[in-house]
């Protein structure tokens, strides 16, 4: 199975994509997608839209896992994060790729066998699973590739704990 991890944002979306076989993981791509301060926030959204676009055409994962959205201080912040992340949803959706949900606490507990693992923590142990020779950067493509390995450790059975949207 392909997947592709979404850590989303408005001004850096982290991107992962792993193959899994059941048993192992391997890397396919990653990055980030930028987009600048300066412009207009409903043309940052369509440069995200475009851009998940070119990624899932480039790599065509089978699914899509990606972070449930968890703010308790800044509601503008979250607001902005929401809507980026709608477009990346509609994106996923418009490639016909099943949508999956997950918590940072279900992506801690999935990586390193605790919820409350510290970020130093998970940022290891995704290096460690995917036999990279150092931590992605920025951090946001490390938390993509996080949702990836979640995703495979959770899809196996009847103790998946994401929430599938689609498919």
């Amino acid at each position: 199975m392909r997947i592709l991890g979404i850590d989303p944002g408005y001004a850096i979306v982290g991107y992962g994509v792993v193959d899994f076989d059941g048993l192992r993981f391997s890397t396919v791509g990653y990055g980030s997608i930028t987009t600048e301060a300066n412009t207009p926030f409903p043309k940052r959204l369509k440069a995200i839209y475009d851009d998940i676009i070119t990624v899932i055409e480039k790599y065509n994962p089978e699914c899509m896992s990606i972070e449930r959205l968890y703010f308790n201080t800044n509601t503008t912040t979250a607001i902005d994060v929401a809507q980026a992340r709608g477009v990346i949803m509609l994106a996923a959706e418009s490639k016909a790729l099943s949508i999956y949900e997950y918590t940072p606490l279900q992506v801690k507990q999935a990586i390193t066998g605790y919820g409350r693992a510290e970020k130093h923590q998970v940022m290891e142990m995704v290096k460690k699973l995917l036999s990279l020779s150092q931590v992605p950067k920025p951090d946001d493509t490390a938390d993509a590739l996080a949702l990836t390995v979640c995703h495979g450790h959770s899809s196996g059975g009847l103790n998946a704990i994401g929430r599938g949207i689609t498919g």
